[in-house]
């Protein structure tokens, strides 16, 4: 009982932790606040309201929607993405040195992951919720709950990939064109203004394919796209996973090597000719 009520204090204290440090990221509070709707609003607006037709794959469908609404609906992913990514790698990157720290003074690693995987949690959620009142602004998806809920998926994904990357790589450059080319390559081969062939089977195996298909379908159907759903959870499990493992090894102690018996023997000479008066 003791040692579970020591661990919820330690998740309590690094849960408070890695929360102080997303709401000092003050650029990526901005980003949030001025880049979602700004991004959201120019692709509804400025985008041609050509018919198209997407194929949601959840119940074998194809939804007629205007351009704009499919721009806006993967631009809003898009910018989600790229928003968690940052906020994410950030926090972690900065946070690694001070985390090695406490994992040698003996702060429970586990506690260290479990308030990330919150965190992220936490900020997706405001997030999603966010962009899809702001969406509600512009025009009115016919399931909002579903609509967030995808949001929210693809925010997960790519804030486990921000976890991921702020865990391999050094330089917070590299680790930022990582996620903008990702998430852009994603995002695009899915639009099919932008891709006529956005029915291939291959856009199925890309991380945001869940996120993208719970959002359309959340538009324009009554019809609760599960399968999709569940897909965008599990890629956010599977990428939260890998950065979490990638976290503790990027965190792990190195203990010094342990003394052969020759060093030994010398090592008790010498306490030995210490002691000698």
């Amino acid at each position: 009982m003791g040692l579970v009520k020591r661990w919820c204090s330690c998740l309590w204290s690094a849960l408070r932790f890695a929360v102080v440090e997303q709401a000092r990221n003050r650029l990526a509070l901005l980003i949030v606040l001025l880049f979602v709707p700004l991004w959201t609003t120019l692709a509804f607006e400025v985008v041609a309201r050509t018919p198209l037709r997407f194929h949601v794959r959840a119940v074998d469908r194809r939804l007629v929607m205007d351009a704009n609404v499919l721009t806006q609906i993967t631009g809003a992913l898009q910018a989600l993405t790229l928003v968690i990514a940052f906020m994410m790698f950030i926090a972690t990157a900065r946070s690694t040195l001070f985390d090695r720290r406490l994992v040698q003074a003996g702060y429970p690693r586990s506690c260290l992951a479990a308030a990330k995987c919150a965190t992220l949690v936490l900020v997706a959620a405001v997030v999603a919720v966010y962009a899809t009142a702001w969406t509600h602004v512009l025009w009115h998806p016919a399931q909002p709950m579903v609509f967030a809920a995808g949001m929210f998926t693809g925010a997960l994904v790519y804030g486990a990939f921000g976890i991921v990357l702020a865990a391999v790589l050094r330089s917070e450059l590299a680790g930022m064109f990582l996620a903008i080319m990702t998430s852009s390559i994603d995002l695009l081969l899915q639009n099919p203004m932008i891709n006529p062939d956005a029915d291939s089977p291959v856009v199925r195996y890309l991380p945001a394919h869940g996120a993208v298909q719970a959002s359309v379908a959340a538009g324009g159907l009554h019809t609760v796209p599960w399968s999709s759903l569940l897909l965008g959870a599990g890629w956010a499990v599977g990428m939260a996973a890998l950065g979490m493992a990638a976290f503790a090894v990027r965190t792990r102690t190195q203990r010094p090597p342990a003394p052969q018996p020759a060093e030994r023997r010398a090592g008790a000479a010498a306490t030995s000719t210490v002691g000698t008066p």
